[in-house]
C-alpha cells in the first residue's frame, strides 16, 4: 500500500472519530461551540483541546480531524485575513475566507489535509461554512462536524429557529455539546462558545456563564 493510499484510507477513519463542533445563525450573529477532548484513537490525548479559534475581529473557524494539519490550517488563515485587513484597512468577507480555505485544502487534496472545518463570521450579514477535506465549501444556517454531530443535528433539527436571540442560541450550542457528549466517546470535557456579531466582533463566552447555562438548564456535564 502506497504512503498516499495508506493517508486517503486513514483520512476517513480520522474524520469520523474525534469531536464535536457546532455553528448556528440566530438573529444577527454567529454562535459557535466544541468540545474539548482530544483523541487518539481510543486514548483521550487532551482534556483540555482548543478547538475553536479567532481568526480575525468577525471570523472564525473550528477544527475537527488530526491536530497537526488543523492548526497549520488556523495559522495560514489567520496570517492571510490580517494580511488582507492590512492592504485593504477592512476585514476579508466570510465567503471570500472560506474560499481562501477551500481553495488551500483544494489544491492539496492528492495529499490532504485530515480535517473538517467550519468558517464563520459576520460581514454585512452571518454566514456559516462548512469545509471539507478536498476543499468542497457548503454554506448553511447551522452546521455540526466531527464523530458527535449526528447528536447534535438530533437536537438542532427540532430546536432550531432562524429568528433565536443571541442567548437562546447559546442555550442551543451548549444543549447540542453536551447531547454529543452523553453519548459519543470521543467527545469531552468543557464546552466552548463564542458569538460573533456586527457590533462587538468575536467573543468567547466565559466559561462561568457556560457552566451556570449547564446548571440551570439542567443538562449532565
Amino acid at each position: 500500500m502506497s504512503n498516499q493510499t495508506f493517508r486517503v484510507l486513514y483520512m476517513n477513519e480520522v474524520l469520523s472519530t474525534g469531536t464535536t463542533t457546532v455553528a448556528v445563525i440566530v438573529k444577527d450573529a454567529v454562535v459557535l461551540a466544541t468540545d474539548r477532548r482530544v483523541t487518539a484513537d481510543h486514548f483521550i490525548a487532551h482534556k483540555n483541546g482548543r478547538k475553536l479559534h479567532k481568526l480575525d475581529t468577525y471570523a472564525a473557524m473550528t477544527i475537527a480531524g488530526l491536530v497537526g494539519d488543523a492548526q497549520v490550517l488556523v495559522r495560514y488563515m489567520r496570517a492571510e485575513l490580517e494580511l488582507y485587513r492590512l492592504q485593504r484597512k477592512f476585514g476579508m468577507p466570510i465567503e471570500a475566507a472560506a474560499t481562501l480555505l477551500s481553495n488551500i485544502l483544494n489544491q492539496s487534496k492528492y495529499y490532504p489535509y485530515m480535517v473538517q472545518l467550519i468558517v464563520a463570521g459576520y460581514d454585512t450579514s452571518p454566514h456559516i461554512f462548512s469545509i471539507d477535506a478536498a476543499g468542497g465549501a457548503v454554506e448553511d444556517t447551522y452546521v455540526s462536524t466531527g464523530s458527535g454531530s449526528p447528536f447534535v443535528y438530533g437536537v438542532l433539527e427540532t430546536e432550531y429557529t432562524k429568528d433565536m436571540k443571541i442567548d437562546e442560541g447559546i442555550d442551543l450550542v451548549i444543549k447540542s455539546i453536551s447531547a454529543s457528549k452523553q453519548r459519543d466517546s470521543a467527545s469531552g470535557g468543557m464546552i466552548d462558545v463564542a458569538v460573533i456579531d456586527q457590533k462587538f466582533g468575536y467573543k468567547d463566552v466565559p466559561e462561568e456563564d457556560v457552566m451556570d447555562r449547564i446548571k440551570k438548564m439542567k443538562l449532565k456535564f
